[in-house]
């Protein structure tokens, strides 16, 4: 598909999140794969996942558009989310549909900025689709100026200056439909249907949901909470 046809094939949508951390009972490729299946049969369009083996076993196993992320974490930065551009050729390498990478102002290893690494990949890659993942409206108007072809709310709460914010983030998804022109991506803080309904309701091009369908830890600690 080419970049029109991708757009196109998430509209509307529910992108489901396959990721498991290391600490994690699911945490297997294998097994990621196997949610993406049970995903794909379930009518999702897209699926988002994190680390080249998790994201090639997906592939093999499913044929829809995905998101992918490689998270990597360095010592002089907040940033872990696709943070250079050795995580952005890898994912580029395997043939991944759209590359989610932080969209936050915070500086990346080294003091670099969002622009200095972003700009000369857009360049070097125009085919390329790219999400920016944001953490508050103007991250979502800088994404969009600079070049990415998404903006997602992935971000939201996840920062310092954003931490306590309400999710998921509706009220920020309708005020960047009054000012942007590339699709906005809803994730994060989708816990239940009725939310996915409302944040489609406001506006946005697609939904990503994961911990509260392929994250069974996440999910029982909800539910023994109400009851302790």
């Amino acid at each position: 598909m080419n970049k029109n046809q991708i757009i196109e094939a998430i509209k509307g949508g529910l992108i489901i999140s396959c990721q498991a951390l290391e600490t994690e009972p699911l945490y297997s490729s294998f097994i990621m794969s196997r949610m993406a299946v049970a995903a794909m049969q379930e009518g999702a369009v897209g699926i988002r996942a994190n680390t080249v083996v998790d994201i090639e076993a997906i592939k093999q196993a499913v044929s829809l558009p995905m998101i992918g992320i490689i998270k990597k974490v360095y010592d002089d930065s907040e940033v872990y989310i696709t943070p250079t551009e050795v995580e952005v050729e890898a994912l580029i390498e395997i043939g991944v549909e759209i590359i989610a990478i932080d969209a936050t102002n915070r500086l990346r290893t080294g003091g670099r900025t969002l622009e200095e690494i972003f700009i000369p990949l857009k360049a070097k890659y125009p085919n390329q689709l790219f999400m920016a993942d944001c953490s508050c409206y103007d991250d979502c108007v800088n994404a969009e100026k600079i070049g990415f072809d998404f903006v997602g709310t992935t971000l939201v709460g996840y920062t310092k200056a954003t931490k306590g914010q309400k999710l998921p983030a509706t009220d920020l998804i309708v005020e960047l439909k009054k000012t942007l022109n590339i699709p906005i991506i809803a994730e994060g803080g989708i816990h239940y249907p009725k939310q996915l309904k409302e944040v489609m309701d406001s506006g946005c091009h697609c939904a990503v949901v994961g911990g509260a369908i392929t994250r069974p830890q996440e999910i029982a600690r909800r539910f023994i909470n109400e009851i302790k």
